[in-house]
């Protein structure tokens, strides 16, 4: 049994090999039907729970339908509906669930809430989202990047904004897969400490600059993601406005990055606010891409969870 908690807790080899897997599932379903499965059935006669504390489209949808895909039923549980940590403890929900599914993705609040539920289930956790990171989008990321442009190892990634949970697992990637880093952000807004740390001890170049146009010089993939997160309180909608309002990813600082240079957003975006539409929906953008390709990638780590 395999959990697939984080980037940095995974082996480097084995997210490659699954980042292998979800270009080759993408490839063998090119002019298929959406909702024809795939010819391959690991999910057959397995049930698949996807717990969501926090609103979702795109990982509810791509769990959803990537299980379907893969053989599997699929039930769809809200905090609401459950006693998560309330009336029940975490430990115990794990312990019960694990009787009745053969795998757990819960997207959450609180990280610890998923490593409880990961220490106490009998069976594979997934973290489709937590504060503090947000592995399966990453992957996704990479294989949008590579499916593109090749190989991301030795590239320069540069993150434009929040240090935020989605900013943490870029980190956790820049170590495991082998690419240069570097935020720009207001100080107030770093990332933690221990992801910066985390990807230097890989070997990687790890940088922090605070003027975008000298971060974005020869970057070959820019990322952002929204000023304000769903965990935000309203109150820090403007404050945080006035602070990121200098690292908006429009046209000019796209053109100070190298020509062929990316653009990725996680979605769901505030446009003309951490991005320009003129970004999103130019040459660069990716988005759309990287929106598809949670649903390989995730395919590809169910596959992994279960050995297969």
């Amino acid at each position: 049994m395999k959990h697939f908690l984080d980037i940095h807790t995974t082996s480097a080899a084995d997210l490659r090999a699954m980042i292998d897997s979800a270009h080759a599932m993408k490839t063998a379903r090119q002019g298929r039907p959406k909702g024809t499965p795939d010819d391959d059935q690991p999910l057959k006669g397995h049930m698949v729970a996807l717990i969501f504390e926090k609103p979702s489209t795109r990982t509810r949808v791509s769990f959803d339908v990537g299980v379907r895909q893969l053989g599997g039923e699929t039930m769809v549980l809200s905090g609401k509906e459950m006693q998560l940590g309330h009336g029940e403890t975490i430990a115990d929900t794990a312990r019960v669930l694990s009787r009745y599914v053969d795998l757990i993705m819960i997207r959450t609040f609180e990280e610890q809430t998923l490593l409880e539920m990961a220490e106490h289930a009998t069976v594979p956790v997934i973290n489709g989202l937590t504060n503090r990171t947000h592995p399966c989008q990453i992957m996704a990321d990479i294989q949008t990047y590579e499916e593109h442009r090749g190989s991301i190892a030795g590239k320069k990634v540069v993150w434009a904004g929040d240090g935020n949970n989605v900013c943490a697992s870029f980190l956790h990637a820049a170590g495991q897969f082998g690419f240069d880093f570097t935020f720009t952000g207001p100080q107030t807004l770093d990332p933690e400490p221990e992801w910066l740390g985390f990807a230097r001890s890989k070997g990687v170049s790890v940088a922090v600059e605070r003027d975008p146009a000298k971060a974005v010089a020869d970057a070959d993939l820019i990322v952002t993601d929204t000023w304000v997160s769903m965990h935000d309180p309203e109150s820090a909608k403007e404050r945080r406005h006035n602070q990121l309002r200098p690292y908006q990813v429009n046209e000019d600082l796209m053109a100070k990055a190298k020509p062929d240079a990316l653009f990725m957003h996680c979605l769901p975006a505030h446009r003309n606010d951490e991005a320009t539409s003129a970004v999103m929906d130019g040459p660069h953008s990716v988005i759309f891409d990287e929106a598809e390709n949670r649903l390989h990638a995730q395919k590809a780590i169910l596959r992994w969870c279960l050995g297969r």
